[in-house]
């Protein structure tokens, strides 16, 4: 995949648990059938809110093995994380991921320190030969000790040209003008429920938390953006007014990514995934999902379908 081509909305595999934290074998192929079958442009695994912080190296390789199977079945593209906060450790999963023949390797920077800018490039570059001829995405979340601004990015794509794609938080208009020059060379991809105004500035796609709640009212939404922008930005406007009534809360309380996203896809219903994210980490109550899945019946009835 070409940054030209990573385009559109992914959803992420989110990890089904036993009450002991194990991974649910059978759920998880469940949920990751839905996800291949749907109009989503693509599903990647071990994002944080698949929480591969928390997985063994046995438990990577049982997720890749489940998203490469179904996805090469129906012709789905798909992307593998291989990130880890230590450096050597993501290597490795990246040489496996590679093996699986995706679309894109997603990556994060090593964590415990920050690094300087020839140190990113060094570490990406480094990657990019042990993923070849693999693309890679760079994940740069707003929590990560080195972060990425649109000069080191100008930087990276030019040196490590197999870098076609970046993860990010939402940016303002000045950063998006910012990267205009990266164009062709970087797809810029933003959270899912600021789509629709991401992509009026520039945006190319989401790795999306909308597609956590309804995969196939994500991609539909997508379709809104090319067609009827001006309803698309209606959307948008509606879900961050549910976004404050029923996620912000839990986010206040210090629920992570991981335990929103569940949240999310057990107010959509479209997947058996729970609530329950792993230890030490904390999940939303089962007694929260109603009352959102009623407002977003009545906010969101074109996103929330299945």
């Amino acid at each position: 995949m070409s940054a030209s081509e990573l385009r559109g909305v992914w959803g992420t595999v989110l990890l089904p648990l036993d009450p002991d934290d194990g991974i649910d074998p059978g759920r998880l192929r469940a949920e990751v059938d839905f996800l291949t079958r749907s109009d989503l442009h693509g599903v990647y695994a071990h994002g944080t809110a698949g929480e591969f912080h928390t997985l063994t190296e046995a438990e990577y390789d049982q997720v890749n093995a489940v998203l490469a199977t179904a996805s090469s079945a129906v012709g789905k593209p798909f992307q593998i994380g291989a990130s880890h906060p230590l450096a050597h450790a993501s290597l490795a999963r990246v040489r496996r991921a590679r093996d699986l023949e995706p679309a894109a390797i997603q990556v994060i920077l090593p964590d415990w320190i920050p690094l300087s800018e020839a140190e990113v490039l060094r570490f990406l570059d480094r990657v990019a030969q042990v993923a070849a001829p693999v693309p890679l995405v760079l994940y740069s979340p707003p929590h990560a000790k080195t972060q990425v601004g649109p000069d080191l990015l100008a930087r990276i794509v030019t040196e490590v040209p197999a870098v076609i794609g970046i993860k990010t938080l939402d940016r303002d208009d000045a950063w998006f003008a910012r990267m205009r020059s990266l164009a062709g060379r970087c797809a810029l991809f933003v959270p899912g429920h600021r789509l629709a105004s991401g992509l009026a500035r520039g945006a190319h796609g989401s790795y999306s938390n909308i597609a956590a709640l309804s995969p196939r009212g994500a991609a539909a939404w997508w379709r809104q953006m090319q067609t009827d922008p001006d309803g698309a930005a209606d959307v948008e406007r509606r879900i961050a007014e549910f976004f404050a009534a029923h996620v912000a809360p839990l986010a206040a309380r210090g629920l992570g990514d991981p335990a929103l996203d569940k949240f999310l896809a057990a107010v959509g219903g479209w997947a058996d995934v729970g609530t329950r994210v792993r230890w030490p980490w904390v999940g939303a109550e089962e007694s929260v999902v109603a009352p959102a899945r009623a407002d977003a019946w009545a906010l969101l009835p074109e996103l929330v379908i299945h």
